[in-house]
């Protein structure tokens, strides 16, 4: 049989492919899991400064101790795609901190990623922490779709577990945010007090308008709706709270916030992920702290990549909530004014 001579080199040359796949020609293909060298949980960080204790703080031990009452407990959660965030947070922390040394990190992760606390450790060597894993089936069943995928991640629910989670021994703790930074001593947020049964501290903004974070199927349904008759609600952000354990176990706040969570999972009465059950359990129970410890929505409008300033008045904490992240946005070479403050915090070893 007659063969044109391109067509004919043209079958040799993938029957060669297929008899040598040693010469194949082929693209490479990239692993793209989280193993992968361009993974975010495989990111690799400079090494902070070490910062020490100021004259007239707690003498440091040698042995780490978790029940220690001189520590400053703060929680955050581990994960890969937050993880340059959680490192610049930590940074931030300990470089405006007084006591640097007297503050003990409790980070909370999933299964799939137990080894970023070892990335953590190889910015901060000599940082006190405890890597717990989270047990996402906890809500798994629990969860429903709100309009970010990223406010579905299980581990957006965790701070809701933190009174069983962490030792017992701790009886306070500090939530933050992977996406914030603090210029002002821990310390400050550290001292505050919890009055009355009052099991959280976070800035309140009562001008916010609570009608938007809940729907109409909520608002019609007048035993939903009467959750908060009598009371002065406000809105918080979950992001930066002080927690007093023991009395967010007497309340059973758990169990409250999962069953606004089960009714949720029946008729949908809000939109927006981990916060609204929070402000269903704690709207008028908050003991308020100043708007300084939270300058929130920096990232922007949550359908549109936004650029925000910071609100007026005093600076401790500053939060990049919302759709936009600074280091992505930097990244792409597009970042917001805003960013410039996030910039300094950022140990990330740039290729």
């Amino acid at each position: 049989m007659f063969f044109r001579k391109p067509i004919f080199l043209i079958f040799v040359f993938f029957f060669l492919l297929e008899i040598f796949p040693s010469i194949s020609i082929r693209p490479k293909i990239t692993n793209t899991n989280l193993e992968s060298d361009t993974s975010p949980s495989s990111l690799q960080f400079l090494e902070a400064p070490q910062y020490q204790n100021g004259r007239n703080c707690p003498l440091v031990s040698t042995t780490i101790s978790i029940c220690d009452p001189s520590q400053v407990h703060i929680a955050m959660t581990l994960d890969p795609q937050y993880l340059r965030g959680t490192i610049a947070a930590i940074h931030s922390i300990l470089k405006h901190s007084t006591c640097p040394q007297t503050i003990f990190f409790h980070f909370i992760t999933s299964k799939k990623n137990p080894n970023l606390g070892e990335t953590v450790n190889s910015a901060f060597p000599s940082l006190k922490f405890k890597v717990y894993t989270f047990n996402e089936n906890l809500v798994n069943d629990l969860i429903s779709i709100s309009i970010r995928p990223a406010l579905d991640n299980p581990l957006n629910y965790a701070r809701s577990y933190l009174s069983e989670i962490l030792d017992p021994c701790v009886k306070r703790v500090i939530y933050l945010d992977s996406d914030v930074i603090t210029v002002d001593d821990i310390q400050k947020l550290w001292k505050i007090r919890l009055t009355g049964s009052k099991a959280i501290a976070a800035p309140e903004y009562c001008r916010a308008n609570l009608t938007k974070y809940f729907t109409e199927q909520f608002w019609g349904n007048g035993e939903f709706r009467g959750v908060f008759e009598g009371k002065k609600a406000c809105y918080f952000n979950t992001g930066v709270m002080v927690m007093e354990l023991e009395r967010w176990r007497e309340g059973g706040y758990r169990e409250k916030i999962e069953k606004w969570m089960r009714i949720q999972k029946e008729v949908r009465i809000y939109e927006l992920g981990s916060l609204p059950p929070f402000l269903l359990v704690f709207g008028g129970n908050v003991e308020r702290i100043e708007h300084r410890w939270n300058q929130h929505g920096l990232g922007g409008d949550n359908v549109v990549n936004s650029c925000r300033s910071l609100h007026p008045g005093g600076v401790s904490l500053m939060h990049w909530s919302g759709k936009g992240k600074p280091w992505k946005r930097i990244d792409e070479g597009n970042p917001c004014p805003v960013d410039s403050l996030w910039a300094p915090y950022d140990l990330y070893k740039h290729s």
